[in-house]
């Protein structure tokens, strides 16, 4: 096939096996089937409930068997040809399930849906005294299932009006009837982020809870296969589960203001919270990196080194159980303490075992760069706006939780100070006002009023060639990139810079379109659970599990799988630069687009992330990281000040995407509606031109968030390339008759976009 002929001609060519349809074929759903099990965690087995025999009889409680949430709403939703819920598995598996019971629930959600509800917003309905006493009569074993839903551009509340957090006040009556009346009883969350755990495990009546996320298409069909022991759980948590939400340093000023959010607690986020702050592990019900197994292992000849520049772990992971399974090795350090506030862990290395059989082992060998347990410095207290390492000793941990056991043998002495790399001082906030410290006490953040830095811009044109050229003689060597754009006149330009109109089943716009210069119109499309195609035209795609399913599993070979069959299914309906993956911090348990983000933890996040970059880009679709940065809240998001010091900046919330960014070489990246520190992300010079690509060398197009309300003049001078959906032409025209935009900046910009759409098939 010819160069760009998919997007040219949108011949919707099937890529599947004996030239069948690879968009939501067989193969891919039972990929999401297996990542769902892999990303389920089994918190609670009390007397090894689970897995269940298979001639279990069991009464099956609460709506969410039939109002299951497949993943958030908005642009994460995925059209699919069908949904197997709970009740779905487990008849799947020929469950021996009370059906008086499942049916009046089925009758209760199907009206409620008639009716116009939406999924995973129903109350939960009251039951009758005589179905609860046959339900008993038939069985002593009881499943609760319980589920929420979160969507784009709204956040939760958990005010009393909007439980989201805490059980409802039907939840608790339906539980306490249940736990009541039942031997056995186990617990199914069907959530996309953090909620409540505290309500079960601190329980006696509840034997078993595992938390199923939201799976996507085949989630209902996930649960039973681990129900049942047809998969042992092997995923591993990636945020916190703290006993209530007011435990969250993030909780108090969430929703303080629609204006602005203040990161007080500044780098003590998630389990660095939790784990440093005096007091605060006891608010903990199930740590950062804690899951159970149908099996157990135990971990040997644990070996720590290094050769001045790495440290290395290498150890025996052994199946001491009588099932086959998979297990989760996590490394973690401590720096000491020093002038800086520390964590007293963070997260540096993790790998997963294959399948090992009972008996059976494997070594794992992992390491990481000595210079990453450094710390920023934005106050001076070692070196101002570097990197650092203080003098002391840094110890290792190796376990399978954040509560891992310390490595004895080897300590890491640092006898001076270090500066690990000095860097420039980019986005200090203004009006902070105070920031965590780690005894939990406040140090104050003066105000500043920092002169915002703006960088020249170092495209260099070329001379106008003698005749003219189409794009593809760049992709032919017969032209430079730069002499072809010479030839461009500033309207083709304008038109470079915004998105143009759909073609063929897309309906997020495209990228390119100027016939004239053989310039083809590459289509988006929105993720990150599965391609999104409008449910109007009729393709249905796979909806794989949310992202914060797919971090649990730990596994990154996987997400890489993932990201190839989602590329796979992009490329077969032409469209050329899938909107994923999504890696913002789970900052709060109410962020309506947590089931979107992958963890509280920035390296988990950059890590999963880089992987899915690598899986889409190996087919020559664009990958595109978002949203940078900062957007942990979708309240009146487009105008909403993140106020954030530059080390919780930089070790925090854009540590994942600097991971990412390094570890895959993603073609796009999309920025932010928030304002970050009193500057529009997309505008933000020192961000995008001074932190992305000026620190990270980061090559690729960047794309504003779609309808942004930013200046589009003043995105081109920052570097953003690209504005999405459509290009401001006439503020652009405008600023470049008054010359507060050159034609040199559109051109660095336009030479990016040109370049991604070269690369692409």
């Amino acid at each position: 096939m010819e160069k760009w002929a998919r997007a040219n001609y949108q011949p919707c060519l099937p890529l599947g096996d004996n030239n069948s349809r690879i968009t939501g074929c067989e193969k891919h759903r039972m990929l999401s089937r297996r990542a769902a099990t892999e990303g389920t965690v089994l918190l609670k087995n009390n007397g090894s409930l689970l897995p269940l025999r298979k001639d279990k009889k069991l009464a099956v409680f609460g709506k969410a068997q039939f109002d299951y949430v497949k993943g958030g709403g908005g642009s994460g939703d995925v059209t699919v040809e069908y949904v197997k819920n709970i009740y779905d598995g487990l008849k799947e598996k020929n469950a021996d399930v009370f059906e008086e019971l499942s049916m009046y629930y089925k009758t209760y959600v199907d009206g409620e849906f008639k009716k116009g509800a939406e999924i995973g917003r129903l109350e939960e309905c009251e039951l009758p005294a005589e179905l609860i006493e046959k339900a008993q009569a038939f069985t002593d074993t009881a499943i609760i299932t319980i589920s929420r839903f979160s969507s784009e551009d709204w956040d939760r509340k958990n005010d009393g009006e909007d439980v989201y957090f805490y059980l409802s006040d039907a939840e608790k009556k339906m539980v306490d009837k249940v736990c009541a009346g039942f031997a056995n009883v186990i617990v199914l969350l069907n959530v996309g982020a953090m909620t409540d755990t505290s309500w079960f495990a601190n329980n006696d009546k509840v034997d078993a809870a595992v938390l199923i996320w939201q799976g996507g298409m085949e989630g209902g069909a996930a649960a039973a296969d681990v129900l049942f022991g047809d998969a042992n759980p092997s995923g591993k948590l990636v945020d916190t589960c703290a006993a209530a939400f007011e435990d969250y340093p993030s909780s108090e000023g969430f929703h303080e203001s629609k204006d602005y959010v203040k990161y007080t607690e500044d780098i003590f986020v998630g389990y660095r919270y939790f784990e440093t702050i005096p007091g605060a592990a006891e608010r903990v019900v199930y740590p950062f990196g804690y899951g159970l197994s149908y099996t157990s292992f135990d971990l040997s000849d644990i070996s720590v080194c290094d050769n001045g520049e790495r440290i290395f772990v290498s150890l025996s992971v052994k199946n001491t159980g009588k099932r086959a399974g998979k297990e989760v090795v996590q490394v973690y350090y401590s720096a000491p303490r020093g002038k800086l506030s520390k964590p007293a862990r963070e997260l540096c290395a993790f790998a997963k075992t294959r399948e090992l059989n009972p008996g059976e082992a494997q070594t794992l060998i992992m390491s990481f760069a000595i210079k990453d347990m450094a710390s920023y410095d934005d106050t001076g207290a070692v070196c101002k706006s570097a990197y650092v390492m203080e003098k002391g000793t840094y110890n290792i941990y190796v376990g399978t939780s954040v509560r891992a056991e310390k490595f004895g043998d080897y300590e890491y002495i640092l006898e001076n100070d270090r500066v690990v790399e000095q860097l420039t001082e980019y986005c200090v906030p203004e009006n902070l006002g105070k920031r965590m410290l780690e005894d939990g006490n406040y140090a104050a953040v003066a105000d500043t009023n920092p002169v915002r830095k703006t960088f020249e811009c170092d495209y260099t044109p070329a001379e106008k060639p003698s005749e003219e050229y189409k794009l593809i003689d760049v992709a032919n060597g017969k032209i430079t990139i730069e002499e072809f754009i010479a030839q461009l006149d500033n309207e083709d330009l304008l038109i470079l810079a915004g998105g143009q109109p759909n073609t063929g089943i897309a309906n997020t716009f495209g990228i390119g379109n100027i016939p004239k210069y053989g310039i083809p119109s590459i289509m988006t499309a929105d993720g990150p659970a599965g391609v999104r195609i409008n449910k109007a035209c009729g393709v249905n795609t796979t909806a794989f599990p949310v992202a914060t399913m797919l971090a649990c599993t730990w596994n990154t070979e996987l997400v890489s799988e993932i990201g190839r069959a989602g590329a796979l299914e992009m490329k077969e309906n032409n469209l050329g630069v899938w909107l994923t993956p999504a890696l913002n911090i789970h900052r709060s348990p109410l962020c309506g687009r947590n089931f979107e983000y992958y963890s509280e933890d920035p390296f988990v996040a950059g890590k999963m992330a880089a992987a899915m970059v690598n899986g889409i880009q190996s087919q020559n679709i664009a990958a595109t990281p978002k949203h940078f940065a900062c957007n942990n809240k979708e309240t009146n998001r487009a105008h909403s000040n993140s106020i954030v010091s530059e080390r919780a900046l930089r070790e925090i919330y854009l540590k994942g995407f600097e991971i990412c960014v390094k570890e895959s070489s993603p073609k796009v990246l999309m920025t932010s509606y928030n304002i970050i520190n009193n500057v529009r992300s997309a505008e933000n010079a020192e961000l995008i031109t001074g932190i992305l690509r000026g620190e990270w060398n980061f090559k690729g197009m960047i794309t504003s968030d779609w309808w942004e309300r930013d200046k589009q003049s003043l995105e081109i001078k920052a570097g953003n390339d690209f504005h999405m959906n459509l290009a401001s032409i006439n503020e652009m025209r405008t600023a470049l008759d008054e010359g507060t935009l050159t034609r040199n900046e559109l051109c660095a910009c336009a030479k990016r976009v040109l370049e991604m759409i070269l690369w692409i098939e």
